[in-house]
């Protein structure tokens, strides 16, 4: 399944396993994100209803941009302006891209029954 989500301005076409790069976003590396502005959803030729569709993704790393120069010159004015630029953005892994909730959601129960099952046996 594939689907358009916009952040920071763009919009991404992404499915389950693609690696994109985003305007920065709030997360350490390895939190789990949701995007949540969906625009479009589909599998193959065929759309589907984007109500329930979520997209779940891993921040990879917080990383810079290629440096992008910004020279300015103005003629017959001796003016010459030189400056760069790194834009700041996230690698983000999409993990999961369907209804419901994220694939990571689980994980989180399972290590909230690990820790609850120490306090169940020192209760008793």
């Amino acid at each position: 399944m594939f689907a358009v989500v916009r952040t920071g301005g763009k919009q991404y076409r992404v499915a389950a396993g693609d690696k994109i790069a985003v305007e920065k976003l709030a997360g350490e590396a390895g939190d789990t994100i949701t995007l949540g502005d969906v625009l479009l959803a589909g599998e193959g030729d065929s759309l589907a209803d984007v109500k329930g569709v979520t997209v779940s993704a891993e921040i990879i790393a917080q990383a810079k941009s290629e440096k992008v120069i910004v020279f300015k010159k103005r003629r017959r004015h001796n003016y010459r302006r030189k400056n760069g630029h790194r834009q700041q953005m996230t690698l983000l892994r999409i993990t999961a891209v369907g209804a419901g909730e994220a694939k990571a959601a689980p994980k989180k129960a399972a290590a909230k029954k690990k820790a609850e099952a120490p306090a169940e046996a020192a209760a008793e």
